[in-house]
C-alpha cells in the first residue's frame, strides 16, 4: 500500500505527513486495519522500541467544576453519579501515588477539577508534589489543574513538577460546540506557559465526540505545531448524566485508526492510551499497543479501568515490557532539546513548528538511545479475547449512537477519596 509505505518513510524522518496523507489513515478498510497497525507500529519501535511508560493517575479533588466542559463527569450541572470531595492532603495523595508507582508506574499524574489554580492551591499542590517525590524516588509528577495564571507555571516546576496536562481535546473550529466557558485558545495558552517554565508540555484529545474526520486531523496537527512531548489519547467515556451520554460513535477498529494516524503525525513523541480505552478499544487493547507507548495503569479520574493486573499481564503477553525509572521515555533529541529549555521537538531549544526548525537532522538521531528486544518487521497479532478487561469493557454487546449504556461505564468507587484499596 503506497500511503502507508510513505507514511512509515516520514515517520522514520520526523517528517510530517500532509492532511491528506492522514485523513486516508481514517478512511482505510477494515481489510487494510493490520497492515495499518503494522506501519505505524515500525514507526513506534523506530522511536521508542518495545517499552510501555505506564502512569498513574491521582484525584486530588473530584467533581463541581464550574466549567461546562460536555464530556466530563465533573462539570457544572453534571448528574453523572461520580465521587465528589475536596482536596487530599498531601500525605493522603502520596499514599494514593505510592500504590501506583508499587504497580510499575513511572509517572504520577495529580489531577485537580476546577477552572484553574488559585495561587493559594499552587502552594498546596506543591506540599503535594513534595510529598510524593519525598516518598518515591525517582517518580515523575505531572499536574493537571487546568488553565493557569502567569507565574503559576514557574511555581509548579520549582515545586519540582516535570510535567502540566492540559488537553485541547478537539479542533478549534468545534470546540465552541462542547465547551463555552473558556476557549481553545485559553488552553493553546496554558500550555504555551508550561514549556516556557520548563515543564514537559502534555496535551492531547478526545475522540468520539461526534467530531469528523477533519476535526480530528486538525487537532493531531495542531498538536504537533504546539509540540508536547507528551500526547494523550482519549475516547470519551459517555457519562450517563452528561451532555454526551449517548455519543457511541467509536468501533475498535476507528479507536485504531486513530491512534495510528496520531503517531503518523507525532512520531517521536510519546503517544498515550488514556481513558475509554477499555470500552472501546475492548478486545483489541493489545494492538494498541503496537500504536501508543504508554498507557494509565488502573483507574482514571472518575471512572473504573482495567485491573491493574490485567494491564501488566497485557504488556507482557503481547511482546512489549514496561519502562523502568532507569530508562529516558523520550528519544535524545527531544530529551536532550528539553533539559536544554525547548519543548522537546527540536535540538538546541529551536521552537519552530516540528518538520520546520530541525528539518536537517539526520533521520535516525535518538532511535538508538536506550537498547531494547526488538523483533525486526514483527507483525502484530489479533488477540482471541481481551487480556483480562474489565466489568465496564467485558461487556460482549456493542453500544449504538443515541443510547445511554451505562453498563458499559463502572463509576469510579475505589482508591482516592474513599476508604478502599486502590486499583493498580
Amino acid at each position: 500500500m503506497d500511503l502507508l509505505t510513505t507514511l512509515v518513510d516520514k515517520g522514520l524522518r520526523r517528517e510530517s505527513p500532509t492532511r491528506e496523507e492522514a485523513l486516508a489513515v481514517l478512511t482505510t478498510t477494515d481489510d487494510d486495519l493490520l497492515d495499518v497497525v503494522a506501519a505505524a507500529g515500525k514507526v513506534r519501535r523506530r522511536w521508542f522500541g518495545r517499552r510501555v511508560k505506564l502512569n498513574y493517575l491521582v484525584n486530588l479533588k473530584s467533581g463541581l467544576c464550574p466549567e461546562d466542559c460536555s464530556y466530563c463527569s465533573q462539570r457544572l450541572g453534571s448528574k453523572a453519579e461520580i465521587l465528589k470531595y475536596t482536596w487530599l492532603k498531601p500525605e493522603e495523595a502520596s499514599e494514593a501515588a505510592a500504590a501506583g508507582v508499587a504497580g510499575g508506574a513511572k509517572r504520577v499524574c495529580i489531577v485537580a477539577s476546577g477552572r484553574g489554580p488559585t495561587d493559594r492551591d499552587v502552594d498546596r499542590v506543591s506540599r503535594t508534589i513534595a510529598a510524593i517525590k519525598e516518598q518515591n524516588e525517582g517518580v515523575e509528577v505531572c499536574a493537571c489543574l487546568g488553565l493557569l495564571s502567569d507565574g503559576q507555571a514557574s511555581r509548579l516546576r520549582a515545586a519540582g513538577a516535570d510535567a502540566y496536562n492540559h488537553n485541547l481535546n478537539t479542533s478549534e473550529a468545534t470546540y465552541g460546540d462542547i465547551t463555552t466557558t473558556h476557549t481553545y485558545a485559553d488552553r493553546v495558552e496554558t500550555v504555551q506557559q508550561a514549556q516556557a517554565a520548563g515543564l514537559s508540555a502534555c496535551s492531547g484529545l478526545i475522540a468520539g465526540m461526534g467530531e469528523s474526520d477533519a476535526d480530528l486531523v486538525d487537532v493531531v496537527f495542531a498538536l504537533r505545531e504546539l509540540d508536547p512531548d507528551s500526547v494523550p489519547v482519549n475516547f470519551l467515556i459517555p457519562f450517563e448524566g452528561t451532555p454526551l451520554a449517548k455519543e457511541w460513535n467509536l468501533t475498535p477498529q476507528r479507536a485504531l485508526r486513530i491512534l495510528a494516524m496520531v503517531r503518523f503525525v507525532c512520531p517521536d513523541v510519546e503517544v498515550r492510551l488514556a481513558g475509554g480505552r477499555e470500552v472501546h478499544l475492548r478486545s483489541l487493547q493489545p494492538l494498541a499497543l503496537h500504536l501508543a507507548n504508554s498507557i494509565f495503569l488502573g483507574d482514571y479520574l472518575t471512572s473504573e479501568g482495567q485491573a491493574g493486573k490485567d494491564d501488566l499481564a497485557m504488556i507482557e503477553d503481547a511482546g512489549f515490557e514496561v519502562e523502568g525509572t532507569d530508562t529516558t521515555t523520550l528519544p535524545e533529541h527531544r530529551a536532550d532539546a528539553l533539559a536544554g529549555g525547548g519543548c522537546g521537538g527540536h535540538g538546541g531549544g529551536d521552537c519552530g513548528p516540528c518538520g520546520e526548525g530541525d528539518g536537517d537532522a539526520e533521520p535516525g538521531v535518538g532511535a538508538e538511545a536506550e537498547p531494547v528486544a526488538v523483533r525486526a518487521g514483527a507483525e502484530p497479532a489479533v488477540p482471541a479475547e481481551a487480556s483480562g478487561a474489565s466489568t465496564a469493557s467485558s461487556t460482549p454487546s456493542t453500544a449504538s449512537a443515541g443510547e445511554v449504556r451505562s453498563d458499559l461505564v463502572s463509576v469510579r468507587r475505589r482508591g482516592a477519596g474513599t476508604e478502599l484499596p486502590p486499583n493498580a
